[in-house]
């Protein structure tokens, strides 16, 4: 930065600070874990290279990006921010099944309900059949029932499933 204060990689590595410093103004003087973490990590040489490839705009995003996988580093050094990234995502993957299973459970809940409060079980007139005798209407139903406690029961069954816990999902 020249003048007066040194930035952070000048004051760490023990030199002069000049007017074209690659590195004042992104570790400024009052930030030194930033630079000393990244120099640690990666490298004074490594990340004056990786700056100077770099357009000027993009250099701060950049050194941002490399103070996170510094501190990933630190934290895990086999795998680094990868390790993060895996660990939210597993999280993420988890949540996502707890979603699920509530909202399975919520609608066998409300089926439930809806059947305790209005039970589906009507008659229904069929179409009589076209018969050319009367003996064959003993042979036809004329009526069916739709939603018998059996068909209860097998909506109820087919909405239980078992969770990675072992238990059921609806009792």
């Amino acid at each position: 930065m020249g003048g007066n204060s040194p930035c952070a990689s000048c004051k760490l590595l023990r030199r002069r600070c000049t007017k074209d410093c690659a590195f004042a103004p992104y570790f400024p003087a009052d930030e030194p874990h930033k630079f000393a973490i990244v120099h640690k990590v990666f490298g004074a040489s490594n990340v004056s290279k990786m700056l100077q490839e770099l357009p000027v705009e993009q250099r701060a995003d950049a050194v941002s990006s490399l103070v996170y996988e510094a501190n990933a580093r630190v934290r895990d050094p086999v795998y680094g921010c990868v390790g993060a990234i895996s660990y939210l995502q597993n999280q993420v993957s988890e949540l996502q099944m707890q979603l699920a299973v509530a909202q399975a459970e919520i609608l066998c809940i409300q089926m439930q309900q809806q059947v305790e409060e209005d039970p589906p079980v009507m008659m229904m007139m069929m179409p009589p059949p076209q018969l050319s005798n009367e003996n064959e209407l003993s042979h036809h139903h004329y009526f069916t029932t739709f939603g018998s406690s059996s068909t209860n029961n097998v909506i109820h069954d087919s909405f239980k499933r078992q969770n990675v816990f072992g238990h059921d999902m609806v009792s």
